[in-house]
């Protein structure tokens, strides 16, 4: 069994990605199914709080966010690289924009009425109210965009990833990167709803270069492993040693070793509460204990969470 495990489930466009950087990296891994709504006990066991997917796990060390997870798995196996020599800057930029402007206005096209009904009819075991009120929960009540205004804004990025592929097949170049794949998984959802993947079509370029990204497959997935299997290996792993020259960025006053808590920006806020134990230029590692998994470690990219001291 690898030692990579994915928590995910079939639908999640983010987990799409991951798996993507899995069949870029040609990486072995063992896959076990997250609920795609709540209740998520078992996940929420080790990660504290976080109930967003996908979450990697390795060991007794658990990575929230898609950010902090391609980071991880580009320390694992560095080639091809997700952040091309000379545009990495760039690559995280673009990156950022997909995950944040073009996944919301993606996918509030993707559940207006007539994707809505398209996924009910794919999904006819999904309680569809249970799912709505599941996902305004995430949104901690924020209202979606309206579907032609999502309609719009979907259209004009569109547009603007046509011209990037105007001189070379993927965004950055000869090779996919980070960018590619991040800008790709909203579109993914996109295509699966037969009603409304003809807005892919704005561009004879787009198509194509889906097939290219898809064709990077998911890498060489395992066998899949039980909810309380992953906790279980967990529990009799040790969470990996922070590095004594590990750097400790302090930005919020907050010492090592301090009770603390750190939520989502936004989509999907339910508290992680732990000891943190790193705070470094680019991640948070908290240390945890949860009578399933045993001590376990759990990191948060810096970008995107908020950490506060936990209230006495």
């Amino acid at each position: 069994m690898s030692d990579l495990i994915l928590h995910h489930y079939p639908k999640s466009p983010f987990a799409e990605k991951i798996r993507l950087v899995m069949g870029l990296k040609n990486l072995a891994w063992t896959s076990c199914d997250a609920p795609d709504m709540m209740p998520k006990p078992e996940l929420q066991a080790l990660t504290g709080g976080n109930r967003r997917i996908p979450v990697l796990q390795i060991g007794a060390d658990v990575y929230c966010d898609t950010l902090l997870i391609c980071d991880v798995l580009e320390s694992i196996q560095s080639t091809p690289s997700l952040f091309p020599t000379g545009q990495k800057g760039l690559a995280r930029s673009l990156a950022q924009w997909a995950d944040r402007e073009i996944f919301a206005a993606g996918m509030a096209h993707n559940f207006s009425p007539a994707g809505g009904a398209e996924f009910v009819r794919m999904n006819p075991d999904v309680d569809i109210k249970a799912f709505g009120a599941d996902r305004a929960a995430m949104r901690g009540g924020a209202p979606r965009m309206f579907p032609g205004d999502a309609a719009a804004a979907y259209k004009s990025y569109l547009r603007r990833l046509a011209s990037m592929l105007e001189s070379s097949p993927f965004v950055l170049g000869d090779q996919p990167s980070i960018a590619d794949l991040s800008i790709y998984h909203p579109l993914w959802f996109t295509r699966r709803l037969a009603p409304l993947a003809d807005i892919l079509n704005i561009s004879p370029l787009i198509l194509p270069w889906m097939d290219r990204i898809a064709a990077l497959g998911h890498g060489q997935r395992g066998a899949e492993i039980s909810r309380t299997d992953s906790l279980s290996i967990a529990r009799k792993a040790t969470p990996v040693a922070i590095p004594s020259d590990e750097v400790f960025q302090d930005e919020h006053g907050i010492p090592l070793g301090t009770e603390v808590t750190i939520t989502a920006e936004s989509f999907g806020t339910e508290v992680t509460t732990g000891t943190l134990v790193a705070a470094t230029r680019t991640r948070f590692t908290l240390a945890r204990t949860h009578e399933w998994t045993g001590a376990v470690h759990v990191h948060f990219p810096r970008i995107g969470f908020v950490l506060k001291k936990a209230e006495s």
